[in-house]
């Protein structure tokens, strides 16, 4: 029994061995190479062709991914075949929702100088990345945003007061005032709340992708967006990882506006941005000009029709210039001339462009936009003074909503709460909050 237990076992090892080595060795042609002679060899970690001499890879000698463009800065869609040729009404909303952010924009900025609301950040220069990608997503796909992704629910219905009574913090605020401004969400829109920590909602985003793409017949996909900045976050390489693994319909939508918070795109990163990633990962990638609404709403078309069809991950890299400042924390000019941002501001910026495409098609007219603007500014002026008048939450709504019941713990906490600003109630403005 002990020969025959040895000569088994003998036997199996050969054979194994053998098939390691078949492994190993068996030449399988790639479609292009340029090796010499080399086995194409199937190692479990990686698929690769050997060669005979040792050479490096340099990041210099990989060909950069490129820029898709549709529209110039005249507003002329070079290649005709580029055209989305939408409607006169779709490209009229296209250019009013920008117009819209970027009117609201200003006024909700001043309205923080003036000390009126905490915080804000605009979305000036960005605006063509919200509005494009919107424009091509279904409204049940789910949205995943940053904070500068403000024109994304512009298209798809958030409306002025939404936008202002979220600033203000007042019991009309979708989010009961429990958010810094412009930290928007909308159950109805299909748009996740926003947090504050960066990347975060990356992965969570990866996860609801993988759970839709369980569902039977799935026809969604998630979308998320973030910043070249927080594309250095460590969430933001797990959920890369996560989502190429997994096989997630996720659209990793980043928006390259060049300086993150105040640091510039060179001094954040040494390789080919954030979709030459991508391939690292085993995921698609494709980049475009972010201040071209038709480049924006081509690509992410693509990739939403990518995303499905394959149950894969594609990552999206809208190259834009941040115009404004970071947020009402921030000064740009420590860091980035005058000179740069007037032509990022003029030639450059997006609603520029689509309004030379509107002016080529002669479906601009300069006295309806003016009478637009004046429109729109009216409208959120009101809003706002009507905003502040409308009471704070009931401060006890902070006991609430965590639970489906509310556990004895915080009945408990809520009853000390209440017996201490009833007991120093002179020290607490509760004529702002409502009763």
């Amino acid at each position: 029994m002990s020969l025959l237990r040895s000569v088994s076992q003998l036997t199996r090892f050969i054979a194994r061995k053998n098939l390691a080595t078949r492994c190993l060795t068996t030449s399988i042609k790639p479609e292009s190479s340029n090796t010499s002679g080399g086995d194409f060899a199937k190692f479990p970690g990686a698929r690769a062709a050997f060669v005979s001499k040792p050479s490096l890879s340099l990041p210099e000698h990989v060909e950069s991914i490129p820029i898709y463009r549709a529209m110039n800065a005249e507003g002329i869609v070079e290649d005709s075949s580029q055209d989305p040729n939408l409607s006169r009404e779709t490209v009229q909303k296209m250019f009013r929702d920008m117009v819209l952010l970027n009117t609201m924009d200003k006024i909700l900025y001043e309205s923080q100088r003036q000390g009126r609301i905490s915080f804000y950040m605009t979305n000036f220069g960005e605006e063509a990345s919200h509005i494009g990608s919107a424009a091509a997503l279904s409204p049940e796909d789910w949205v995943y945003g940053q904070y500068r992704e403000a024109g994304v629910l512009v298209w798809r219905g958030f409306t002025i007061s939404d936008f202002i009574n979220q600033c203000y913090g007042n019991q009309e605020d979708l989010g009961k005032g429990r958010q810094m401004p412009v930290h928007y969400g909308s159950r109805k829109l299909n748009f996740v709340t926003i947090s504050s920590p960066l990347a975060t909602q990356i992965p969570q985003a990866v996860g609801a992708a993988y759970a839709f793409k369980r569902e039977p017949k799935n026809d969604r996909c998630v979308v998320t967006y973030f910043g070249e900045g927080a594309a250095s976050e460590g969430d933001a390489h797990a959920a890369f990882n996560f989502a190429a693994t997994l096989d997630c319909p996720v659209i990793l939508f980043c928006r390259n506006n060049g300086f993150a918070i105040s640091t510039p795109s060179k001094e954040q990163y040494r390789g080919d941005g954030i979709a030459g990633r991508a391939a690292g990962y085993g995921i698609a990638a494709i980049r475009f000009d972010g201040t071209d609404v038709f480049a924006v709403y081509n690509a992410t078309k693509l990739a939403r029709e990518y995303v499905l069809k394959n149950n894969k991950p594609i990552v999206m890299e809208a190259m834009a210039y941040r115009i404004g400042h970071h947020s009402t924390s921030d000064d740009s000019t420590a860091y980035r001339p005058a000179e740069e941002l007037e032509i990022w501001n003029t030639v450059e910026h997006p609603l520029n462009k689509l309004k030379n495409y509107m002016k080529n098609r002669e479906w601009f007219n300069e006295e309806e936009e003016e009478k637009y603007v004046k429109a729109v500014r009216k409208q959120v002026l009101a809003q706002i003074n009507q905003s502040e008048k409308i009471p704070k939450p009931d401060w006890r709504e902070c006991f609430q909503d965590v639970y489906h019941e509310m556990p004895q713990h915080l009945k408990e906490q809520l009853k000390q709460m209440e017996d201490h600003v009833e007991k120093h109630k002179e020290h607490y403005p509760l004529k702002d909050f409502k009763n």
